[in-house]
């Protein structure tokens, strides 16, 4: 354990936030110079409205981890204090921004910080598991319903669905997507009826060749699976109600920040809020499989692709850099200030020993 809390803590080490700021800054400047229109400023009229709709995405970036922090003193029971919980949103927001979705962004450092916090293991895992089986659920929801609700010419508008790109985009949606629905079943499965199943059925899979050097850490979220099944019995209707609102309400308000970062940008020209609320969805959950930390210069990349037809002409690169500036860098220089004071106040010891 010991071992593996090192290789953690080295993996959301500070010099790592080069990596996802230079991959996000490079893509958002090739962008800005690419597309650069002088006259598309100069046309901009900045205000009061401006100004309100700007403040209100700023509110959205609040309310997002406001909600966060009330849905895990929620699942802690409110065993943690406000600040304390403030800490380990900070820390899990900033080792997701350096962990690419794809593998996880961070699971196991949230169980980590938690657990150093003052809630034991078991409550821990439980906590952030289905905290992630929470989001999953949003994801799962909402993703049919802004597809159905919106349309598919709507949602994909900025793509031409019959070339290989826009039908790659569109196709890949979709198996993201059910990929994400057949893990969140198998783990709902396990959540809610037999943990010992899926541990079993984890261990087979993994015993194939191929994949058998992730063994052991099949095996690790299989016991991982069977405490917070365990975790989960016998909580009461405010714990399933409060958690699960709270994260229909943060990944609303995630969602909401470029809404109204377009509508300070286009006065009072009419906007269809619900498509580019929409827009978002299919765009986080593109963003999932992203290789890169964050997402960085992926999500840079086609925000343009998704979003641009709402835009000014000429400010599409620009609004997209800002919405990253507010919603995404925050958490990796909140981190890496937050970071080293954490280390110290919890692994004092193992510094003094030299064991990390």
């Amino acid at each position: 354990m010991q071992n593996k809390t090192r290789d953690v803590l080295k993996s959301f080490s500070t010099g790592k936030i080069i990596w996802p700021v230079l991959i996000g800054l490079s893509v958002a400047t090739w962008l800005l110079l690419r597309e650069f229109d002088a006259s598309a400023y100069s046309k901009i009229h900045w205000t009061s409205s401006s100004s309100l709709w700007l403040g209100m995405a700023v509110l959205m970036l609040f309310l997002r981890d406001f909600a966060y922090i009330i849905r895990i003193r929620v699942l802690t029971d409110g065993d943690i204090s406000w600040y304390r919980a403030f800490i380990v949103i900070m820390l899990w927001e900033f080792a997701s921004a350096l962990a690419p979705g794809i593998v996880g962004g961070g699971f196991f450092f949230a169980i980590l910080i938690l657990n150093k916090e003052g809630i034991n293991m078991g409550r821990s895992i439980t906590a952030i598991l289905f905290s992630s089986f929470l989001d999953g659920i949003f994801l799962a929801v909402m993703a049919p319903l802004v597809y159905f609700t919106v349309g598919k010419d709507v949602l994909f508008s900025g793509f031409n669905l019959q070339s290989v790109f826009g039908g790659g985009i569109f196709y890949s949606f979709w198996l993201i997507y059910y990929l994400i629905i057949a893990y969140k079943l198998l783990v709902g499965y396990a959540l809610f009826i037999n943990p010992y199943f899926v541990k079993r059925l984890l261990l087979t899979i993994f015993s194939v060749p191929i994949i058998k050097h992730w063994r052991r850490s099949a095996a690790e979220t299989g016991d991982q699976l069977i405490i917070a099944s365990k975790g989960l019995k016998g909580k009461n209707l405010k714990y399933w109600g409060f958690s699960l609102a709270a994260t229909f309400v943060s990944w609303t308000a995630r969602y909401s920040v470029v809404n109204f970062l377009i509508h300070a940008f286009h006065g009072n020209t009419y906007i269809n809020d619900l498509a580019v609320y929409g827009k978002q969805v299919i765009m986080g959950i593109l963003i999932l499989v992203s290789p890169t930390p964050g997402g960085s210069g992926i999500a840079e990349y086609i925000f343009k692709d998704f979003l641009g037809e709402f835009i000014p002409h000429g400010l599409a690169p620009s609004l997209g850099l800002l919405w990253r500036l507010m919603s995404y860098y925050p958490y990796l220089f909140i981190g890496a200030i937050l970071l080293p004071k954490w280390i110290r106040s919890h692994f004092k010891k193992d510094l003094l020993l030299g064991k990390l």
